[in-house]
């Protein structure tokens, strides 16, 4: 599973993880997440993430 970086601030995500502050499951891919999911971190949209 590839992991995506945050271009703003660095955080990872890691689709193996997931996302718990927005409940998001382990083994959910990035292509995946819902079109509203923000960086935890920053509050970015999908759009400013590429692959890590």
């Amino acid at each position: 599973m590839t992991k995506y970086i945050c271009k703003l601030c660095h955080y990872v995500y890691d689709p193996i993880a997931g996302d718990s502050t927005q409940n998001i499951k382990p083994n959910t891919e990035f292509k995946d997440l819902p079109d509203d999911w923000v960086c935890p971190e920053c509050g970015a949209d999908k759009s400013e993430f590429e692959e890590a």
